[in-house]
């Protein structure tokens, strides 16, 4: 395990912090697969309910590859292929994680960092953060599943915009596209953060779940939609005991204490 990517469980939240500050948190394959990991512990463990993405340093969330690993990571045809596989793995599991994962942008959000916030499903960033894409100063390719999901939250032609100007973005500008959900004073992103998992968490973890998948089928095209799945994921919600725990939380006026079942 590398000490490029730190993990941590603070009561229901599972946090994973890319630590590289000195290079705005440029990430290498040895921390792509740390990322990998941790996140299989955390849908494995039934007390992690929402997971926080953050970057150390305050001055960056992830600002994309790490180019000084280049030579070492991507020195052949099969090494770049196996590093394309790991990020690719890495994005599709955050996006289809079943628990909700959010984003804590603070400073810039570059490329891959872009990428991986827009796997997430809430993206929170503070009043100075800055977006960019830079594919196209660099002549890159770019696979159609980022820009499926990208698409997929700020519409064709801001998705457009992005990529052909190549352009540095405000926190105001992404907060228009819909690229992020909040924009926060610079300094208190982590505690929104935190406030906001804590109250999913505390939520029926059935129904935040259940919808969570819903809302993902509802932008695959019609005869990819698992309805069945989904009508499966409401009837369980019903079924459960924290639907009896909600009610009687509800009418005894007290905060309800759900379990997951």
């Amino acid at each position: 395990m590398t000490d490029k990517i730190l993990t941590s469980i603070d009561g229901a939240i599972g946090r994973i912090v890319f630590n590289q500050p000195e290079k705005r948190n440029a990430v290498s394959l040895e921390m792509w697969l740390a990322v990998d990991a941790a996140l299989d512990r955390y849908a494995a463990d039934d007390n992690v309910r929402v997971v926080i993405l953050s970057g150390a340093g305050g001055k960056a969330f992830v600002s994309g590859a790490d180019i000084s690993k280049f030579e070492s990571e991507r020195a052949s045809e099969e090494a770049v292929a196996h590093y394309n596989e790991t990020t690719a793995r890495v994005y599709s599991k955050v996006h289809g994680f079943p628990k909700p994962v959010i984003a804590q942008i603070d400073g810039f959000c570059v490329g891959g960092g872009a990428a991986l916030a827009v796997c997430c499903d809430i993206r929170v960033c503070g009043e100075g953060s800055q977006f960019a894409v830079p594919a196209a100063k660099l002549g890159l390719g770019y696979a159609y599943a980022g820009l499926e999901r990208l698409v997929a939250l700020v519409g064709p032609a801001f998705a457009k915009e992005i990529f052909f100007t190549a352009d540095r973005f405000s926190a105001e500008d992404a907060k228009v596209m819909g690229l992020v959900n909040r924009v926060v004073p610079d300094g208190e992103v982590e505690a929104f953060c935190t406030a906001m998992a804590n109250r999913i968490a505390g939520n029926a973890p059935l129904t935040v779940g259940s919808v969570k998948f819903i809302v993902g089928e509802t932008v695959k095209a019609e005869s990819d939609r698992d309805l069945q799945k989904c009508a499966d994921l409401v009837k369980a919600c019903f079924d459960s005991q924290d639907y009896i725990e909600g009610r009687r939380a509800f009418m005894e006026k007290r905060k309800p204490n759900f379990i997951g079942a």
